[in-house]
C-alpha cells in the first residue's frame, strides 16, 4: 500500500463550496498562527479543568482527548463548571480568539462577519488511532456557524447531509492550517473524521505528532 505522504501542494489546494453553508479554506492559517494555536492549547490542556477522554452516557470512552474554553461540553449539554471532570470553571474564552474566529468567517464566506461572538471552543486531540463518528453539532441554542481549525497531521474529514448518518456525504481531506467552516443549511449536517494520517503535519508548528482540532460555536446561552 502506497504511503499517504500528505495534502501536497498548496497551489493544488483551493478554496471549495463542499455543500451551501460548508466551505473548506485549505492553508489559512500561517505558521505563526498554528505554533500560538499550539501554545495555547498546551495551556488550555493543563488546567483549570484538564484535557481528558470524555465518558459518554452508555459508558463509551471517546477516542480523542478533549479540552474546552469558555463554556465545558459534556455529552451533551454545555455547563461553566466541569462537574464531570474536576467541579472547576473552565478557562475564559480569550478575544483573540474570537477576533479569530470572525476573520475566518469573513473568509469563508467573503463578506464581514462583525456579528459573530463565539463564545466556547471545543479542543480535540487526536493521536493516530483517534477516530470520530458521524455526529451532529446540535447542543448549542444558537445555530451560528461552526469555525473549525486544523494544526498538526492531516485527516480524512467526512461531511454528510443533516438526515442521516450515511450517504450522501463527501470525503474532505483537511491539512495543518485549514480552515473549514459550515452554517446556515449545513450547519447540522452530520459529520466525523474516519481517519487521521500519522506523520503529516510539520513539527515546526509545535506539534510534533497527532491532530488538534479547534472548533468555535456560539452556545446561545447568554
Amino acid at each position: 500500500m502506497a504511503q499517504h505522504d500528505g495534502a501536497g501542494p498548496a497551489q493544488h489546494r483551493r478554496r471549495r463550496e463542499i455543500a451551501p453553508g460548508a466551505v473548506h479554506v485549505p492553508a489559512w492559517l500561517d505558521l505563526d498562527e498554528q505554533r500560538h494555536l499550539v501554545r495555547a492549547c498546551r495551556e488550555w490542556a493543563t488546567g483549570p479543568v484538564p484535557i481528558r477522554h470524555t465518558v459518554l452516557p452508555r459508558g463509551g470512552v471517546m477516542s480523542v482527548q478533549t479540552v474546552c474554553v469558555g463554556w465545558h461540553w459534556q455529552p451533551y449539554r454545555y455547563t461553566r463548571v466541569a462537574h464531570d471532570v474536576n467541579g472547576r470553571q473552565v478557562a475564559g474564552f480569550p478575544g483573540w480568539l474570537a477576533d479569530l474566529g470572525r476573520r475566518a468567517l469573513s473568509d469563508a464566506y467573503g463578506r464581514p462577519a462583525d456579528a459573530y461572538e463565539p463564545d466556547t471552543a471545543l479542543v480535540n486531540f487526536y493521536d493516530g488511532q483517534a477516530r470520530m463518528g458521524m455526529h451532529q453539532d446540535k447542543d448549542e441554542k444558537s445555530d451560528a456557524p461552526v469555525v473549525s481549525l486544523s494544526i498538526g497531521d492531516s485527516c480524512l474529514f467526512r461531511f454528510g447531509n443533516t438526515e442521516t448518518r450515511g450517504r450522501p456525504y463527501t470525503d474532505v481531506e483537511l491539512a495543518s492550517g485549514d480552515l473549514f467552516v459550515f452554517g446556515g443549511p449545513a450547519r447540522f449536517a452530520y459529520h466525523g473524521v474516519p481517519k487521521v494520517y500519522p506523520g503529516t503535519g510539520d513539527p515546526a508548528t509545535g506539534l510534533a505528532a497527532g491532530r488538534l482540532n479547534i472548533t468555535m460555536r456560539v452556545t446561545g446561552l447568554g
